[in-house]
């Protein structure tokens, strides 16, 4: 029964693999091939080589949005993960109502990307009102405003990894630390922390890529705005990054750019892939057999 298992076994792995192949493999060799060509349709694209990138890296407006994707991801990865962590360390202590808290932390994670990015620009532009301002006038307020943002929605879905990992932690190694003379300090540190790592790789994996893929929101808060002209007449977005750099150098003004796009999109494939395979491998490392 087991050879006639084997041999069927391509049959049933047919459908998955062919759905792969058209629904991610042919599009990306395509948007490889698009990026080096010039093109308005993927029906008219004529072969140039790598000047599309080539323009990609002399565009002001596309290096901005890189640094400041790159500090956005930094700081979100830290506060997100801090936080996370911290309250799921006090929601597996045994308080009263820990599951509600659970819950509540939980639910900004539902909402839509545009819609919690709407609901974020009233609450900000009510409060900067009283001093005359709002979240589009100044670089640092769309900043510190798409942390927030970003905190409020994804601190609880990490809060429940952590948690997992939290429960997972075997008690007589607490025990033999309690019995060991060690502090909640010294057990935090030198053998919880230890045995969540693989919490951590999970958590840290999944803010960093949210990080740089960061679009909906940025494009429902900011936009990318204030705008900034630079000499030769480029204008940059200074609260723009760099998935709404890509969509606004695609669907922008000047159909003649979309290979600079197609370009810029490979290069931001290329730099999500290389940060999120670097911080696997050296959290991973650091992992516990339990």
């Amino acid at each position: 029964m087991r050879r006639s298992i084997q041999k069927w076994a391509i049959l049933f792995l047919v459908p998955t693999l062919a759905s792969f192949v058209i629904g991610f493999v042919y599009p990306f060799c395509k948007g490889v091939y698009l990026s080096l060509c010039k093109f308005t349709t993927t029906e008219d694209a004529t072969f140039i080589g790598f000047g599309n990138y080539v323009k990609a890296f002399q565009d002001a407006s596309f290096v901005h949005a890189f640094w400041y994707t790159a500090l956005f991801a930094v700081v979100s990865v830290v506060l997100i993960n801090l936080f996370a962590f911290l309250i799921a360390y006090a929601l597996t202590q045994g308080i009263r109502g820990s599951n509600i808290f659970r819950t509540a932390f939980f639910m900004p994670n539902l909402i839509g990307g545009i819609v919690l990015g709407y609901i974020w620009s009233m609450i900000f532009n009510g409060i900067l009102s009283r001093y005359n301002t709002n979240i589009l006038m100044e670089t640092k307020y769309g900043f510190w405003g798409l942390i927030i943002l970003m905190c409020w929605q994804q601190v609880g879905y990490m809060m429940i990894i952590y948690i997992a990992g939290l429960q997972a932690v075997p008690e007589d190694m607490l025990e033999a630390a309690k019995i060991d003379g060690a502090s909640r300090a010294q057990t935090l540190f030198r053998v919880i922390i230890p045995n969540v790592m693989s919490s951590i790789t999970v958590c840290l994996f999944l803010t960093l890529t949210n990080g740089f893929k960061l679009f909906d929101q940025n494009l429902a808060l900011t936009a990318g705005q204030p705008y900034v002209f630079k000499e030769g007449g480029t204008v940059v977005k200074t609260t723009e990054m760099l998935a709404l750099n890509i969509y606004s150098t695609f669907y922008g003004q000047n159909a003649h750019a979309r290979g600079t796009a197609q370009a810029k999109a490979v290069l931001f494939f290329i730099l999500v892939a290389g940060i999120s395979l670097i911080q696997l491998r050296a959290t991973r490392r650091k992992e516990v057999q339990q």
